[in-house]
């Protein structure tokens, strides 16, 4: 499993308003100032966390994007799944039309399973609002003596 440029610049974008919005709308303008990523790539990954309602708009001259709900509620579970789709290690652990031989007893299918139930708890249990405090934590102290793990 392999987290594309779209999930990564998505907790970035989404983190961005997190710690910039401060409830009010911010333009992909000053999104893509601070982060460094294209407006056009801004554009497609905003537009698929509004469908998922991790964004919400505003139209207008002084409209843009904030988050759909507090930084507490959104995981970055959530935010993966909204623009990469399916993240499973393998096809077996979540195909239909199972290409495994023998599931019952597959000892690898069960490996496979164990290192996605880790990813999941990772991704499940970090908040949106852990990065953001992790952040601030880094821009405050040298990053050798910030802990790895959240």
């Amino acid at each position: 499993m392999k987290i594309s440029t779209k999930g990564i610049y998505a907790i970035e974008a989404v983190m961005d308003l997190a710690m910039y919005s401060e409830g009010e709308p911010v333009t992909i303008k000053d999104i893509s100032a601070r982060t460094g990523i294209s407006e056009k790539y801004l554009e497609r990954i905003v537009g698929v966390l509004k469908k998922k309602n991790i964004l919400e708009s505003t139209r207008g001259k002084f409209g843009g994007y904030k988050l759909g709900m507090d930084a507490k509620e959104i995981n970055v579970g959530q935010i993966l799944m909204a623009v990469e789709g399916d993240l499973t290690p393998v096809e077996c652990l979540t195909a239909s039309d199972e290409p495994c031989i023998d599931r019952e007893r597959c000892a690898t299918r069960i490996f496979w399973n164990g290192l996605w139930e880790s990813i999941k708890g990772v991704t499940d249990h970090t908040t949106l609002q852990q990065l953001v405090d992790k952040s601030e934590q880094i821009s405050k102290e040298s990053l050798d003596t910030v802990e790895y793990y959240i």
